[in-house]
């Protein structure tokens, strides 16, 4: 699975840890940046993100930026985004199993590196169960063609 990652400045440590990680476990990585301590608009990282996943580069994104909730709200604009702030192990697991989500957002002043790294593999490693749940992803995708 190739995997796309990005921060702001809030999140670099969280994302640099977490973007090693899944590369020694064999996942391929593609780094939208940043890769300094700077500060950076977090709509930018995450438009870029996205747009990996959109074209189909990528299959799932993990952003982070100091709440998550910045880039969910940024990420979540994006047709065909489905972006989940998480910071416990419940909500990255069933994120994925029942709302297909295909961004995972992380707060990197919210949440601990190794916490990050065990949310970031349940994210990757949960398969979307289907079943009665594609009917309410179906909806959710209704009212992003809707509006």
């Amino acid at each position: 699975m190739k995997i796309a990652i990005g921060c702001d400045h809030g999140g670099l440590e969280h994302k640099n840890a977490i973007a090693e990680h899944l590369k020694e476990r064999g996942f391929e990585i593609c780094d939208f940046g940043i890769y300094e301590q700077t500060s950076v608009d977090y709509p930018d990282i995450a438009v870029k993100v996205t747009a990996a996943i959109k074209s189909g580069e990528c299959e799932r994104g993990i952003l982070v930026c100091g709440t998550g909730i910045g880039m969910s709200l940024a990420a979540n604009k994006v047709k065909g985004i489905r972006a989940a702030v998480c910071s416990d192990h419940f909500s990255a697991k069933y994120t994925r199993l029942h709302n297909d989500s295909n961004v995972l957002c992380l707060g990197g002043r919210v949440i601990g590196i190794g916490t990050a790294l065990e949310l970031a593999d349940l994210f990757v490693d949960t398969e979307f169960e289907g079943g009665r749940h594609q009917k309410r992803v179906d909806k959710i995708t209704a009212i992003e063609e809707a509006n």
